[in-house]
């Protein structure tokens, strides 16, 4: 599944996954887990991802790698912004070729500026993880985790500078990379605005449409 930062690809992959029993691989996650590693690697993947830059295709190449070899991906597994670039998707093929698998592409449709609010408006709560918007879905308290009464924090990607810059990096990456599954049949387009269970209902349907889930 790909899409632009905050379009909700993330969610709609965890749905995805809860309903048909496939793992969800957030690529995301497991970068962000890796970059808070005291390694020369994860301070390498911090300051990438603070910068709003994508990390290089090899170190994705081994963690896509080493997450399906296991073996809750035998019948199948979702990824959840992964591949990117046409590169990415080579390598995923070189994979699933040897995996077995089919390949299809789930691209989210969202509109910039609806996007651009959402993330640099998101806020979570490091103790629950609690999330919040301060345009959509404010606490009560400005700063404060209705829960647990702990300061929110903002992701380091979140501030403005880095959102516009993971929009032109993603628009940059990965128009090519439509194209490339489109042309082969492989790609499903959805609109990613609106209620979550809309989407997913959406989504749903084009999917058990053209993939035997």
């Amino acid at each position: 599944m790909i899409g632009p930062p905050g379009a909700g690809k993330g969610t709609q992959a965890r749905l995805l996954s809860e309903k048909y029993g496939y793992p969800q691989i957030s690529t995301g996650d497991i970068l962000r887990e890796m970059a808070q590693a005291d390694t020369e690697l994860g301070k390498e993947i911090k300051k990438t991802l603070a910068a709003g830059k994508l990390v290089s295709d090899e170190i994705l190449a081994q963690v896509i790698l080493t997450r399906t070899s296991q073996s809750d991906c035998e019948n199948g597994y979702i990824l959840d912004g992964y591949p990117r670039t046409i590169n990415q998707a080579n390598l995923l093929e070189d994979l699933s070729e040897k995996q077995g698998k089919d390949v299809f592409l789930v691209r989210v449709i969202t509109p910039e500026e609806v996007l651009f609010k959402r993330l640099t408006g998101r806020r979570t709560c490091p103790t629950c993880g609690e999330i919040y918007n301060i345009y959509f879905r404010p606490p009560r308290l400005a700063g404060v985790c209705d829960l647990d009464g702990e300061p929110l924090k903002q992701r380091s990607d979140d501030n403005p500078d880095s959102v516009t810059r993971r929009f032109e990096e993603y628009k940059t990456s990965t128009a090519p990379l439509i194209e490339y599954y489109r042309r082969s049949g492989r790609l499903i387009e959805i609109e990613g605005e609106g209620l979550v269970s809309e989407v997913f209902g959406k989504l749903c349907r084009v999917i058990e449409g053209v993939v035997a889930v």
